[in-house]
């Protein structure tokens, strides 16, 4: 027997419809937006309404945090950025999280999103769990892996990317 699809259990529908294999191929992405972007909500506003996150120093603060991992960090000069102001950069990491989940949740600007998902998954990856042993402990790299596909694919469905594009295309926006 030589290895392929087999005819008879991979059938497409002449009527347009699709088997159940190119359903799941065609929504694979799905489940992964709508993860990060439930998370990337989730983490935003979580940050945005801790009293103690949002302060330069003290428990659980944004200063102290990124205090405690600059040494460690393999980029510090990102966390001496991050120190000139860290209440500013708290705030831009809280909101540029809601942005990004929003983004990519509702597939607007949805790579762009992504792109910026990875971005701070990688920024958070070299500073914050860059000392995590072993390196799959800390979880911002997983994250920035899961933000690579979706930079590369989009949002192509269910989103209003696709809502655009099509209007784009049938000439109906202006």
């Amino acid at each position: 027997m030589t290895h392929g699809i087999r005819s008879e259990m991979h059938t497409s529908y002449v009527d347009g419809r699709h088997d159940w294999r190119e359903n799941a191929t065609h929504y694979a992405l799905l489940p992964l937006r709508v993860f990060l972007g439930i998370t990337f909500i989730y983490a935003g506003l979580d940050k945005l309404t801790d009293r103690a996150f949002l302060k330069s120093g003290g428990s659980g603060s944004i200063g102290d945090t990124m205090r405690a991992v600059r040494d460690s960090s393999a980029v510090p000069a990102l966390v001496d950025l991050a120190l000139k102001n860290p209440v500013g950069f708290g705030y831009a990491m809280a909101f540029g999280e809601l942005a990004v989940g929003v983004g990519i949740l509702i597939g607007l600007f949805s790579r762009l999103a992504a792109l910026g998902g990875a971005l701070i998954s990688l920024s958070l990856w070299l500073t914050v769990s860059w000392a995590s042993t072993p390196y799959y402990y800390g979880n911002d790299l997983a994250y920035l892996m899961a933000w690579l596909p979706l930079v590369l694919a989009g949002a192509p469905y269910l989103s209003l990317d696709s809502v655009l594009r099509t209007r784009r295309q049938s000439g109906t926006f202006h």
